[in-house]
């Protein structure tokens, strides 16, 4: 249990970093449209989707890389605790039509991204298995 929480620990210690130095890279617009972690979000559904997918079908993929990337990195780069604060901030500043817009592309966008990851790592499984058979 301890090795596994080390793991976890360490993947959510990167994620967070790369999720403030994404953050940092990509400035909130004079519009405050919080286009860093809808672009966060997205990549994180991205590869969520296709890891977990990949993972399922692969054995060469050890547990600890799986607690590490999965839900360390990822559950740490993504972040639905900003994303609604982003929006309850919209609709306080009366911004409601870029509030709309930012939920409708968060929560859609982020399902897409999901079924194109899995569907990558369905694609990606089925190829490897391709080649051992």
């Amino acid at each position: 249990m301890g090795r596994n929480l080390l793991f976890v620990g360490a993947g959510g210690f990167i994620g967070t970093l790369c999720r403030y130095g994404v953050s940092k890279m990509i400035p909130l617009p004079d519009s405050g449209f919080p286009q860093a972690i809808l672009l966060i979000n997205l990549a994180g559904c991205l590869f969520l989707g296709w890891f977990l997918t990949y993972c399922l079908r692969s054995t060469m993929i050890s547990a600890e890389t799986r607690l590490f990337l999965g839900t360390g990195f990822t559950g740490a780069f993504t972040t639905f605790s900003t994303f609604t604060v982003d929006t309850v901030e919209l609709f306080r500043n009366g911004q409601m039509l870029t509030a709309w817009l930012y939920v409708m592309l968060s929560v859609f966008g982020g399902l897409i991204m999901a079924f194109i990851g899995v569907s990558l790592g369905r694609r990606m499984g089925a190829t490897q298995e391709g080649e051992t058979s």
